[in-house]
């Protein structure tokens, strides 16, 4: 099983949501950005690590979320563990993603996600009614 954090960042009352590139894995599909834990890494460490990665930019960790597990096709299994966030510098510099859009919880479902990240979204949805 692979450990991957994402992170779900908060702005005004809107959250961030990274559009995969047509070079990336599941091609423009939406997704929380963040990745895979590395060894010895804990989780917090990794998911800042990875936003200043693909974002450019630092985040607070706010809190730990339920995570979701998913089976791909190609028997790889990732245990997704998302965490609420908050911004903590506002220039995002895109080094994997094609485009960020800032989206209210409510339009979220609206979004064609990765599958590993549908659940995390639903749940998120419905904690924020």
């Amino acid at each position: 099983m692979i450990l991957v954090t994402c992170g779900i960042i908060e702005l005004d009352g809107k959250i961030l949501c990274a559009q995969r590139s047509e070079k990336m894995n599941l091609p423009l599909k939406w997704e929380f950005p963040g990745g895979k834990v590395e060894k010895d890494e804990d989780l917090e460490t990794c998911l800042k690590r990875e936003i200043k990665e693909e974002l450019g930019v630092e985040i607070k960790v706010i809190e730990r979320l339920p995570f979701s597990t998913h089976s791909y096709p190609n028997n790889k299994v990732i245990k997704l563990i998302p965490f609420r966030c908050s911004l903590q510098t506002f220039e995002i510099d895109l080094k994997e993603h094609l485009k960020v859009e800032w989206a209210s919880p409510t339009d979220l479902s609206r979004y064609d996600w990765a599958d590993a990240d549908i659940p995390i979204v639903q749940n998120y949805i419905q904690s924020s009614q």
